[in-house]
């Protein structure tokens, strides 16, 4: 084929995604001096990789399979636009093989692999077949095309339990389930069918023998039209939950500079097997004593900013150069390897409600400056909206260091001082996981979040002294703002020119006790009493949404949010969620009766697993939904009779939604 019609200049970018990658490509496009185009789904409209753009498409509904997976429309937005090339990102079309064809059709490029080179390595079991020719090594299993049961259970008996079944299609942990015995095996194979096929449009599954004690690791490589092949080093992705990266650094803290070497030849062989051009990742497992081939992803990684700081090159910009034509600016001998990345990935989900997606609006969005070795790539803001459509991440935060250990210093710190409200986000049990003495000790493996998890989603502490003085601080700052008294001469509360006032503040955190928390102010320095406890203090400005408070002659800096009569606060001891009790009474809180099963979050009906009139368990599955793309199934909270179930298959569902109505048992 003439290559140039798969590589050559272009002026003008489609990007063919949403979120945080959409915004990081748009970046380095820009830079290059090139035109940016978005698409976008009707609930995208105000989102941030829109307003970034130069131009945008309208797409469709906001389901993705009615927008960002639909190839015809993609393709008609970069005609309308007059777009050249297309980049897909990663996850929604990066890694389809007909939508790689599509672009080439239309007369596009494709920046990426060929639809040949996809579809060789796209499909983990097609490209295990590959590898096992090249003779790189594999973890046991089966990769055949058979796919009913029978044969699925036949090669899972004869690889011995436990096993991994997972979609050949696709990652990120979708589509993927470790099946321990023989009588787990068909029903985690009908739901990880279903969840590939909603995910990726292809449920064909392989299996795999379960490594135990695993660790994650991956070799960066990416490839130019003019025969040469890099690797990048390589990353470690050990810190995981449910198959799915939460914690990624680079290089790997694990291997030694002979195993690195190895794995990061192993890495070229396996890509060199169908002369790869385009970046892309070899994912390998290993056991503590060899390492085997599981998968390639023919696409840019999630975690790709890590291998950016330790070797200083934009990988974005390459990709963009490939598919360019021009030959890799450097050579491999010229690839250095400089100190030490760590990322970790913010969603919206709630850790301590078995990490449920967190939808809503963002109503505060504050993260530190990007200086000092600390990157933010992210693709929200204030006041956008986070929908139950698409996957949950909202950021990366990402540092370098010139150590490990200093990286995950400055990593915590990033986290420390990023506040995101309105919505649920996992910022606290990051924090928790990458302060965790075992991760910094790097004695961890891909099981190790699942074995501490109970520890890492740990409640932040009880509010003390500090934390009060602080809430109580708060309300006041933000009532002298309101009424414009912030350019008042003095630096105490309520100042008047003779006696004194007391005004009395009761919060409560959580189900917990109030806690009361007097304030004395008047023609001398502020004062509050706390219990037995008396305390002098005064606040002065800092940066927006925080302010300094000096309690007793020490200063403290203290981030608040006030929404309401909710009170989030950040000072030294942690976060803390305090809710301000309303002085005049008349609090009420609804509360659904625990027979009822409602939606916790707006989502589709995939599944229902139990009959009207069937007695069932406590925590017996009722029904599954789909939520983010992830299957969430609902369980009866006591043990009963299911009375009645007011949905079907299929139904799209919003939060609070009753579906269904569990009749408690009767004692005998």
């Amino acid at each position: 084929m003439d290559r140039s019609k798969l590589y050559r200049r272009f002026r003008t970018l489609l990007i063919a995604n949403r979120g945080e990658i959409a915004c990081r490509v748009i970046r380095s496009a820009r830079a290059m001096g090139l035109r940016t185009v978005a698409v976008y789904s009707e609930a995208d409209r105000d989102a941030m990789h829109v307003a970034m753009a130069d131009e945008a498409v309208l797409l469709g509904p906001a389901r993705a399979r009615d927008s960002y997976l639909n190839i015809e429309r993609v393709i008609e937005a970069a005609r309308q636009t007059g777009a050249e090339a297309v980049h897909p990102g990663y996850g929604f079309l990066s890694e389809n093989a007909e939508f790689a064809q599509a672009c080439l059709n239309a007369g596009l490029v494709f920046v990426g692999p060929t639809a040949e080179m996809m579809t060789a390595m796209g499909s983990k079991s097609g490209s295990k077949a590959l590898m096992e020719k090249a003779g790189v090594p594999l973890v046991p299993g089966y990769h055949g095309e058979a796919q009913d049961e029978a044969t699925l259970t036949q090669a899972a008996n004869k690889i011995g339990f436990p096993v991994l079944v997972k979609a050949s299609a696709g990652g990120g942990g979708r589509g993927m389930r470790v099946v321990n015995s023989a009588g787990e095996l068909a029903a985690a194979i009908v739901s990880a069918k279903r969840e590939a096929k909603a995910a990726f449009g292809d449920d064909r599954m392989l299996i795999e023998k379960f490594v135990q004690n695993p660790r994650h690791i991956e070799v960066q490589i990416i490839g130019d039209s003019h025969g040469n092949l890099l690797s990048l080093w390589e990353r470690e992705c050990t810190l995981q939950r449910r198959h799915q990266k939460v914690i990624e650094e680079a290089p790997s803290p694990t291997l030694d500079t002979k195993q690195r070497e190895a794995v990061c030849a192993a890495a070229r062989k396996a890509a060199a097997a169908v002369n790869y051009v385009g970046a892309g990742t070899i994912e390998f497992v290993s056991d503590g004593k060899e390492v085997f081939f599981i998968e390639m992803n023919t696409r840019l990684q999630v975690e790709h900013p890590v291998t950016e700081l330790i070797t200083g090159v934009d990988l974005v910009e390459w990709q963009l150069r490939v598919a360019f034509g021009e030959k890799l600016p450097l050579a491999q001998d010229e690839i250095k390897l400089n100190g030490h990345a760590i990322e970790a990935r913010v969603y919206a989900e709630n850790p301590q409600k078995n990490f449920m997606p967190s939808v809503g609006r963002i109503r505060t969005w504050r993260t530190p400056e990007a200086i000092d070795g600390l990157r933010i790539d992210a693709g929200y803001r204030s006041g956008d909206a986070v929908s139950p459509y698409y996957d949950a991440m909202l950021a990366k935060v990402i540092a370098w260091a010139p150590t490990r250990q200093a990286a995950i210093e400055r990593l915590h710190r990033g986290l420390e001082e990023t506040d995101v409200r309105g919505i649920v986000t996992n910022i606290p049990f990051l924090s928790a996981l990458v302060t965790h003495p075992q991760v910094r000790a790097n004695t961890i493996d891909t099981g190790f979040i699942e074995r501490e998890l109970k520890k890492l989603t740990e409640s932040s502490g009880t509010a003390g002294d500090l934390e009060l003085c602080a809430a109580v601080a708060a309300i006041i700052v933000d009532e002298q703002k309101a009424a414009k008294e912030t350019h008042s001469p003095w630096q105490t509360f309520g100042w008047m020119p003779v006696g004194q006032r007391r005004r009395v503040f009761s919060f409560r955190q959580g189900q917990g006790a109030e806690h009361k928390a007097t304030l004395h102010y008047g023609n001398s320095p502020s004062k509050l009493t706390i219990g037995k406890h008396e305390f002098v203090f005064a606040t002065s400005p800092a940066e927006e949404g925080s302010f300094d408070l000096t309690i007793e002659g020490m200063k403290s800096r203290v981030t608040a949010v006030i929404e309401g009569h909710e009170l989030y606060l950040r000072t030294r001891n942690g976060r803390f969620d305090l809710h301000w009790v309303d002085p005049f009474g008349g609090e009420t809180e609804e509360l659904v009766g625990e027979d009822k099963i409602v939606a916790p979050l707006p989502g589709t009906v995939v599944a229902l697993l139990a009959e009207e009139g069937a007695t069932l368990e406590k925590g017996a599955a009722i029904l599954t939904l789909e939520v983010m793309k992830m299957e969430q199934t609902l369980r009866a909270p006591f043990a009963g009779v299911l009375k009645k179930i007011r949905c079907k298959v299929g139904d799209i569902v919003g939060e609070g939604v009753e579906l269904a109505e569990l009749e408690p048992a009767v004692a005998s």
